[in-house]
């Protein structure tokens, strides 16, 4: 589930209806990508962005970005002292 995406939604005092109707997709196209069972398409993103003016990246990839990052390890190279 994205719960971001029902909490921006929400937010806005919105319906899952009124939601798709602004952004031109279908409802049962948006109640998937609410549910996570889609994808959100580019123009899903491109247009969410347009209408509201908000940081997509917050809502959709932030926690995945984090995710990726904690479990990643860090290499630290050591370096050569080089005599002067």
């Amino acid at each position: 589930m994205n719960s971001k995406l029902v909490e921006f939604r929400e937010s806005l005092s919105m319906s899952q209806k009124n939601m798709a109707a602004t952004l031109g997709i279908s409802v049962s196209f948006y109640i998937k990508i609410e549910l996570g069972q889609r994808n959100p398409s580019f123009n899903f993103i491109k247009k969410l962005k347009r209408k509201f003016n908000v940081n997509v990246d917050e809502i959709f990839f932030e926690n995945e970005l984090h995710e990726k990052c904690r479990n990643k390890p860090i290499k630290v190279s050591k370096q050569k002292e080089v005599a002067s």
